[in-house]
């Protein structure tokens, strides 16, 4: 190893609070595929990706369902998923920053790093899909956990101790938001309400319009990333039709009301 790979080595070692016996495998962890593009025999995080990705869904997994006996299986099934997923899991990289590490030579994954580093200040806990965080990130969170992993020989206990550490505060059902499209559709039924999501315009524009009753309450876009724009718009119809609802009362409300 080089001297500058030991001191990478070192200042792993300390965010993760965890002392690697294979230095190797932390160099392997922080390693993008563009990093020695187009050398496809080199060692990259891929492969400690898949198995850090399979061993922390199911700590979360186990987690979550000690923590919470009582709660259907549904719910538990957002929590996990709360924590670990692509946003969560950026998140913590950018906490920590560990970002700073990630040995690459793709050209817009800084700036997309940047963006998304900025864009967090909006959302303190989790946007619930209305943010596009950059897969490196969440990546290589799930890399170094699979080095863990591997170092500790196969220890799920010394693997929870690292990552519950770096991703605290921990999702819970106080701070676990909804997915704006789910909220969507539940205020639409809860008012007898009819919703649509009309996805026509996108091949033209990048477009999304939300039709209630007939009507269009809102419209978002987002680059070419049609979930994030589809999310944004579903987000941006929940607050009209919230505000609407607010202003009057929603048992005598007509279309025409509601719409003029």
């Amino acid at each position: 190893m080089t001297l500058e790979e030991m001191e990478l080595v070192k200042e792993i070692e300390a965010i993760m609070a965890y002392k690697f016996k294979d230095s190797k495998l932390v160099i392997e962890a922080l390693t993008h595929s563009s990093f020695y593009y187009p050398c496809k025999s080199a060692a990259t995080y891929e492969r400690l990706e898949f198995i850090g990705d399979a061993v922390l869904n199911c700590l979360v997994a186990r987690e979550v369902f000690v923590s919470y006996p009582d709660f259907a299986p549904g719910l538990l099934t957002r929590l996990r998923a709360a924590n670990v997923d692509t946003e969560k899991l950026a998140r913590v990289a950018v906490s920590h920053e560990l970002y700073r590490f990630i040995r690459h030579k793709a050209p817009q994954l800084d700036k997309q790093i940047q963006e998304f580093r900025e864009s967090l200040l909006d959302y303190p806990i989790h946007s619930n899909g209305l943010l596009d965080p950059p897969k490196a990130l969440a990546d290589v969170v799930e890399s170094l956990l699979g080095a863990v992993f591997i170092d500790s020989n196969s220890s799920l206990e010394t693997v929870w101790e690292v990552y519950r550490r770096l991703a605290e505060p921990l999702i819970n059902p106080k701070t676990l938001g909804k997915h704006p499209v789910s909220e969507l559709h539940e205020l639409c039924q809860k008012n007898r309400m009819e919703v649509r999501f009309l996805r026509e315009k996108w091949d033209e524009s990048t477009c999304i319009d939300v039709m209630v009753d007939g009507n269009m309450v809102a419209s978002a876009t987002y680059g070419n990333k049609k979930e994030i724009a589809l999310n944004r718009a579903a987000k941006a119809a929940v607050d009209c039709l919230k505000n609407m609802l607010a202003n009057e009362n929603p048992l005598s409300l007509t279309q025409t009301d509601l719409f003029s």
